[in-house]
C-alpha cells in the first residue's frame, strides 16, 4: 500500500511541478542552465567534443527536469511548509533538490575555468565573455558564455633528451607506443597520460623506485613563426639516484604458514625452484605452492607480476590474507643496478569448519516446512590446497493448500561430496604458462538425492561429476565439465500417479530417461564486477551434449531404444544463452535488463528431454507476476485438480525483463519491474492437448507481469521481497489475456538479485 501512495505522490508531484514558479522569491530568477559559444578563427578538429569538454565545466548544474518540468524541486518547496507531512519529507530527502538561483552563479570564476580549459587543451591566448537571458514569465535565466578561441599551438616534433643514464635508453625503447602525434595540437591531458604510460613501462623493467613526477616536458616554440612547437621530454634535476637505476630479484622467500600476531617467523625452510619455503611444519608442499608464484629469483622487479602473484594465490582457497614486501637491500657493487628481496607472507584460514542452517520453507506450489542443512570443509586436505567439502540436507514438507491436494507431504534427503584441487589434472602436462592469469582448478563431485512425496511417488538420483574451471581474466570464467554422470530412478509409485502417467505419455517419457551421460560448458562474462563504469554488460552461455558417445556402444533394445550396462539413456543437445545490460545511474539508480533464450533438442536414444533438463517459466527469477512451474508451454492451461506443474515445462525458454532500482534508506532499497517470458516445446506433446508448440505467433504467447518490491541489501547480501501483478496471461482464452488483474498480486520472496 506504501508503494502504491509513494508511486501516487511521485506522479502528482510531476504533473503540478511546473507550478514551482509560486515558490520563487520576488528577487530571485530560477537558474535555467548555461551553455558555450565557440568562435575560432580557424576550423577546430572536433569541436562538438570541445564544446561539451567545457559545458561540463560550468558550474554549478542546473535543477533537474523530467519532461520540461522540475519534479525534484516542487518535492523540496513542498518539504518547506511549517507542516509538510510524511510524505513530503519522504520525497525531499530521496528525490529533492535545493533551488539554484541567477544569485549564485559567479561568472568570473566560472569564466577562469574556461580559460584554464582552453589553454589546456592548447588554445593559448584565448578570450571569454558572458551573459545573461532573463525570461520574467517563467522567472527564469540562463547564461551564455563566448569564448573567441584563436589557432591552437600545434606539435612538430617529439623528443628525448639524450644523457648517459640507463634510464634514458630503456625510455627511448618504447617511445615508438607514445601516444603523442606529430601534428596533434597541444594537450596537458595528454601529456599527463604519457607520463604515466612511461612511468608503468619503467617499473616493468624494474625502476622500482621511479615515479612519473619525475619526468617533465619543455616546449619550444623558438623555432617557428607560426603556433607550431617542439616537445622536448627529460629527467627533473636532482632525481634521487636510486629512482634511475633497475632493481632485480636477488631472492625469494615465501612464509606458508605466517601468523599475523606472531612475534617472529620460523627460520626452517626448504629451498625449491630457487626460493626459500618457511615452514615451522610441513603445512603446503612447495611444488604445489611454486606453480602460482610468478615473481623469480634473477628477475627485474615488475608490478604486474607482484598483482597477478597476489591474486592467484589468493585463488587457491587456503589464505586469509597475501602480503607481498619487498626490502631493498645495500650493495656497494655497482650503481647501476639495485637489488631488492621479495618476501611473500601466507596466512592460512582455519583449515576445518562445521556449519549448520535451520531454515523454513514455504513454496508457491503451497508446500512448507523446516529443512535442516550441514556441512563440513576441510582446507588444504593433502597439503597442497585441496578443499574438501561435505555437505547433507533433510527436509520435511507438507501441503497446505486447500482441495483434493491437502494433506500431501515430501521428505527430502541429499548428500553432496566436492573435492577441489587447484590444479590441473589431466593426463597430457600442459605448460603453466598456457595459464598466465589463472591455474585451472580440477573439480570433483559426487552426490545423491531422495524426494518421497507421499501418495505419489519416490525419486532416487545419484549424481558424478569430473571438470575444470578457470578464470581468463577479470572478466571472462570457463568451466569445462567432460564428465557429467546423472542417474535417476522412479520407485514406489502409488496407483494414482500411474494413472496420472499413463494418461501423459509425454510426461512419461521424461521420467523414463534413467541415465544421463554426457559433457557440459559454460562461458561466463561478468563486466558487472566494475563498479566505477557507468554501462556494464554480462553474458552467459551454456553447452550440455548427453549421450553421444554411449550410442556408439549402446546394445539396442527389443523396443528400438539402446542401453548402455542394462540402463536406458539420454540423448539431446541443449544450448542457452543470458545477456544482461546494467545502466548505473546517480545516487545509486540502476535500469537493470536481461534476455535469456534457451533451447534443447532430443534425438537418437530420447524421444523428449529428461525432465530435470527442460524448461520452466514463473517464479522469483523468472516472470514474477506467475508462480513458479505454473507458465506455459505456450498457452496451456491445465485443468484444475491436475499436477499441472508437472505439465508446465518446454524444451525452448524466451525472457525479457527489466528493472529500476533506487535507494530509499541505508540498507533498504526499492525497485519496479516488468517481466515477460514462457516455455515452448518444438513438437507436439499430446499431454497439453498440443498446445504450447513453438511457431511463428509466439509473441502473443508470452506471460507478461509488472510489479514493485523492496530489497535489503547488508553488504551484497540481498533478502528480496517483490510484489507483481500479471498484465497478459496467454492461458486464457484468446481476447481476454490482457487482465490489468491488480487485486491478484503474486508475492514473491528470495534471495539475491533476479539478474
Amino acid at each position: 500500500m506504501r508503494i502504491k501512495l509513494a508511486i501516487l505522490f511521485i506522479i502528482s508531484g510531476i504533473l503540478y511541478s511546473c507550478s514551482v514558479k509560486k515558490f520563487i522569491p520576488e528577487d530571485e530568477l530560477l537558474y535555467a542552465g548555461g551553455k558555450v559559444e565557440v568562435e575560432a578563427d580557424t576550423s577546430i578538429k572536433d569541436m562538438d567534443e570541445l564544446k561539451t569538454e567545457l559545458e561540463n565545466v560550468i558550474r554549478p548544474k542546473p535543477n533537474s527536469k523530467f519532461l520540461g518540468m522540475r519534479p525534484s524541486l516542487y518535492f523540496h518547496f513542498k518539504a518547506q511548509k511549517e507542516k509538510p507531512g510524511f510524505i513530503n519529507k519522504f520525497l525531499n530527502k530521496k528525490f529533492g533538490e535545493k533551488p539554484v538561483y541567477l544569485s549564485d552563479i559567479e561568472f568570473d570564476n566560472t569564466e577562469n575555468l574556461l580559460l584554464n580549459r582552453l589553454e589546456n587543451r592548447g588554445f593559448f591566448y584565448s578570450r571569454v565573455s558572458s551573459k545573461t537571458t532573463t525570461n520574467e514569465k517563467s522567472k527564469t535565466a540562463s547564461a551564455t558564455y563566448s569564448a573567441a578561441v584563436p589557432t591552437p599551438y600545434t606539435m612538430e616534433t617529439y623528443q628525448l633528451d639524450t644523457d648517459s643514464l640507463l634510464v634514458y635508453s630503456d625510455i627511448k625503447e618504447n617511445m615508438d607506443k607514445t601516444i603523442l602525434k606529430d601534428g596533434m595540437r597541444f594537450d596537458l591531458p595528454k601529456l599527463k597520460v604519457e607520463r604515466d604510460r612511461i612511468d608503468i613501462d619503467l617499473k616493468k623493467k624494474g625502476y622500482y623506485n621511479f615515479n612519473p613526477g619525475f619526468l617533465i616536458f619543455e616546449a619550444d616554440t623558438n623555432q617557428y613563426d607560426k603556433k607550431k612547437f617542439d616537445l622536448f621530454l627529460r629527467l627533473k634535476k636532482d632525481v634521487p639516484p636510486k629512482s634511475v637505476i633497475p632493481y632485480q630479484i636477488s631472492n625469494v622467500n615465501v612464509y606458508a604458514n605466517y601468523k599475523v600476531d606472531a612475534d617472529s617467523v620460523t627460520k626452517n625452510y626448504k629451498r625449491y625452484e630457487d626460493k626459500n619455503y618457511f615452514q615451522e611444519e610441513l603445512i603446503f608442499k612447495p611444488e604445489y605452492l611454486d606453480p602460482y608464484i610468478l615473481i623469480e629469483t634473477g628477475d627485474f622487479y615488475d608490478p604486474e607480476k607482484s598483482r597477478n602473484t597476489s591474486r592467484r594465490l589468493g585463488s587457491i582457497g587456503s589464505y586469509k590474507f597475501v602480503n607481498i614486501r619487498y626490502d631493498e637491500i645495500d650493495t656497494l657493487a655497482t650503481d647501476s643496478l639495485g637489488l631488492l628481496e621479495a618476501n611473500i607472507f601466507l596466512s592460512p584460514l582455519k583449515k576445518r569448519a562445521i556449519r549448520a542452517e535451520l531454515q523454513g520453507v514455504t513454496k508457491s506450489n503451497n508446500f512448507a516446512g523446516p529443512h535442516l542443512a550441514l556441512s563440513f570443509s576441510n582446507r588444504n586436505l593433502f597439503k597442497g590446497g585441496e578443499s574438501f567439502h561435505i555437505s547433507a540436507n533433510a527436509g520435511y514438507e507438507f501441503q497446505i493448500a486447500s482441495g483434493n491436494q491437502k494433506g500431501l507431504s515430501s521428505i527430502q534427503l541429499g548428500l553432496t561430496n566436492d573435492l577441489i584441487i587447484p590444479r590441473l589434472l589431466f593426463p597430457i602436462k600442459i605448460d603453466n604458462d598456457f595459464f598466465r592469469y589463472d591455474i585451472p582448478k580440477t573439480k570433483i563431485s559426487l552426490g545423491g538425492d531422495y524426494l518421497k512425496r507421499s501418495q505419489l511417488f519416490s525419486l532416487s538420483s545419484l549424481s558424478a561429476r569430473f571438470g575444470y574451471y578457470w578464470n581468463a581474466n577479470r572478466y571472462v570464467s570457463h568451466e569445462l565439465n567432460p564428465i557429467s554422470l546423472n542417474y535417476v530412478k522412479l520407485g514406489n509409485t502409488t496407483q494414482e500417479f500411474r494413472d496420472i502417467l499413463e494418461e501423459k505419455p509425454f510426461l512419461k517419457s521424461s521420467f523414463d530417461q534413467e541415465f544421463i551421460a554426457g559433457l557440459t560448458y559454460s562461458f561466463t562474462y561478468n563486466g558487472l564486477i566494475d563498479g566505477s563504469k557507468k554501462h556494464v554488460f554480462f553474458f552467459n552461455t551454456n553447452l550440455d551434449i548427453a549421450g553421444n558417445t554411449f550410442s556408439l556402444f549402446g546394445k539396442e533394445t527389443a523396443s528400438g531404444n539402446k542401453e548402455i550396462l542394462g540402463l536406458n539413456y539420454a540423448q539431446y543437445s541443449k544450448i542457452d544463452a543470458d545477456f544482461r545490460y546494467h545502466w548505473r545511474l546517480k545516487n545509486s539508480q540502476v535500469i537493470a535488463t536481461r534476455l535469456f533464450a534457451g533451447i534443447g533438442l532430443p534425438y537418437g536414444n530420447s524421444e523428449v528431454m529428461p525432465f530435470s533438463k527442460q524448461y520452466f517459466s514463473g517464479g522469483p527469477y523468472s516472470v514474477r507476476a506467475f508462480k513458479i512451474r505454473s507458465l506455459g508451454p505456450g498457452t496451456y492451461n491445465p485443468p484444475n485438480g491436475n499436477l499441472g506443474y508437472r505439465d508446465q515445462n518446454g524444451n525452448i525458454r524466451l525472457e525479457a525483463n527489466a528493472e529500476y532500482r533506487f535507494p530509499i534508506i541505508t540498507y533498504l532499497n526499492g525497485a519496479i519491474f516488468a517481466d515477460a517470458g514462457n516455455v515452448w516445446n518444438t513438437k507436439y506433446n499430446p499431454d497439453t492437448n498440443g498446445e504450447g508448440v513453438f511457431d511463428s505467433g509466439f509473441i502473443n504467447e508470452f506471460g507478461i507481469g509488472a510489479g514493485a518490491g523492496l530489497r535489503i541489501d547488508i553488504q551484497n547480501f540481498v533478502i528480496r521481497f517483490d510484489l507483481a501483478f500479471p498484465l497478459h496471461d496467454p492461458g486464457l482464452p484468446e481476447g481476454e489475456r490482457w487482465t490489468y488483474d491488480f487485486g491478484s498480486p503474486v508475492f514473491n520472496f528470495a534471495i539475491g538479485y533476479p539478474f
